[in-house]
């Protein structure tokens, strides 16, 4: 059981590795594979034997990835995104910026990326919330907050939506890498 926003989050990103497996692996459900994956994950992550991949390797991928919006997968009238909103206190840099098209920028607006996705029925491509992940992570270490336990008050407080953060993800048959192909574009494996 989880008790902690460090063990939420770290549990969120063991299953977003998980996914990842699943989805590269071509597999149509989870199994022993990729169960282990996130074990593994959640268990280094915990006692400090894993980490998370770098936000700079995040970086590095837009530099390869199309530029299309991260939303809608639209080339057309592109801008630039807040993942986590600045209205809500996400941070004013490029770790925390994303090509999105003015129609999805408008429409998501200072809502949260997760609130805002969830209220179209969608779930964010896997490469989107990993990002998403590691700066909910890297704000919650700054604010001293990983070992806050799970309904504190203060959770409140975070520029993220940190109950929409997801434990539970689709089979890997209804995941996206990103929202558009990506063929010919080399990804890195590490989640």
């Amino acid at each position: 059981m989880l008790k902690t926003v460090g063990e939420s989050l770290h549990w969120s990103y063991a299953n977003l590795a998980m996914a990842h497996a699943g989805l590269v692996q071509g597999v149509h459900k989870y199994g022993p594979t990729q169960y282990m994956i996130r074990a593994r994950l959640f268990k280094g992550l915990r006692t400090g034997t894993m980490n998370m991949g770098a936000l700079a390797d995040d970086e590095r991928l837009k530099l390869v990835l199309p530029q299309a919006c991260c939303y809608c997968g639209s080339r057309q009238r592109l801008s630039v995104d807040h993942v986590i909103a600045r209205h809500r206190g996400g941070p004013d840099e490029g770790d925390n910026m994303v090509w999105s098209c003015r129609s999805c920028n408008s429409s998501k607006g200072a809502k949260d990326m997760l609130e805002w996705l969830t209220s179209r029925g969608q779930f964010p491509a896997l490469l989107l919330l990993r990002r998403y992940l590691k700066l909910a992570v890297r704000c919650c270490q700054e604010r001293a907050m990983m070992e806050t336990p799970l309904g504190d008050a203060a959770i409140a407080d975070l520029p993220f939506a940190f109950a929409l953060v997801p434990h539970r993800f689709p089979m890997p048959a209804e995941l996206a890498l990103w929202v558009v192909p990506l063929e010919a574009v080399a990804t890195p494996a590490r989640t």
